[in-house]
């Protein structure tokens, strides 16, 4: 029985299916074309894996679809409107992570937040996408991203943005860790963790909403999540996690760019596919470790942020 359904789904997905997903002719002619979207790629990767570290630490992958959703809104209203499409996802980020930052201190509270906010954002976005009558692709790569999305200007805002995302992550870098691991006792120690919730929100906010133009709005924990989740399961260093995830979402966004130059399916799929396979990868060289007697605690960031060592 099994051998009859792998026949059948095979005879079904013929030569012409996967040309359309892996067609490596006039390779070479088609990397220029993109090269402004490997470019982009490459910033957020490297920016998705940094704020993807304290993303996991907060845990707060929850957070990041809500902001995507509102992201979406913002970036689906830019579209009908005929403006700056990045423009309009940045707006939208900024908005849901302020609301959610500054409402959501306590996790209860945060995810009944984007429990309302995603369904609202979400609507928003679909109703802006049904009214709009340009072309069918613009609507769809905001949902799965495209490959040729990515213009001059928009190359250089997207490395701004990153360039202010990454500037604050480093100026809040050890108190935002300590935060992050132990709040109680941070704020026991003058940290002001009421205040880098929202400020972290903003940062994570501009994450998401340059991640929309590339990813698409639907699939972008795949790059502000599944890198440092995937770094945890192998490192508890508070240094290397980070480098890794990094170095994951590096290889997602770009290898993703690479693999779909020459098909006709969205960028989406491969960034996700190759993020999760780096995850079972990483998860199963971590289960490894534990059978054999390698002991892997939960990240602490308390030691790195009061400058003692690594855990």
């Amino acid at each position: 029985m099994i051998h009859a359904l792998i026949s059948g789904l095979t005879s079904n997905v013929g030569p012409d299916v996967w040309h359309q997903i892996f067609d490596f002719a006039d390779y070479g002619e088609l990397l220029g074309l993109v090269r402004n979207s490997l470019i982009a790629g490459a910033v957020l990767g490297l920016v998705g894996g940094l704020v993807s570290t304290f993303v996991m630490m907060r845990d707060l992958p929850f957070a990041v679809h809500g902001v995507s959703e509102l992201s979406f809104a913002g970036a689906a209203a830019a579209l009908l409107l005929g403006i700056g499409v990045v423009g309009g996802a940045m707006v939208g980020s900024i908005l849901a992570a302020l609301i959610i930052g500054t409402l959501g201190s306590r996790a209860r509270d945060r995810n009944s937040i984007i429990g309302v906010l995603m369904p609202f954002g979400l609507g928003l976005g679909v109703l802006f996408l049904a009214l709009y009558q340009g072309r069918s692709a613009n609507k769809f790569g905001l949902l799965t991203g495209q490959i040729v999305a990515i213009d001059t200007p928009q190359l250089r805002w997207l490395i701004i943005t990153a360039v202010v995302v990454v500037a604050g992550l480093l100026v809040l870098w050890r108190p935002l860790a300590f935060a992050s691991t132990d709040p109680e006792l941070a704020a026991a120690r003058g940290v002001p963790v009421g205040l880098l919730s929202p400020i972290f929100m903003l940062l994570l906010g501009l994450a998401v909403a340059i991640s929309i133009q590339i990813i698409g709005a639907l699939l972008v924990l795949s790059v502000i999540c599944t890198p440092a989740a995937a770094a945890m399961r192998v490192t508890a260093s508070p240094r290397k996690v980070p480098l890794l995830s990094m170095a994951f979402g590096f290889v997602s966004v770009v290898g993703g760019i690479l693999l779909a130059l020459g098909s006709s399916v969205p960028i989406s799929p491969y960034v996700t596919t190759i993020s999760f396979l780096i995850y079972l990868v990483c998860r199963t060289i971590g289960a490894w470790r534990s059978s054999h007697g390698w002991s892997r605690a939960r990240v602490r960031a308390i030691p790195a942020a009061v400058g003692v060592g690594e855990a």
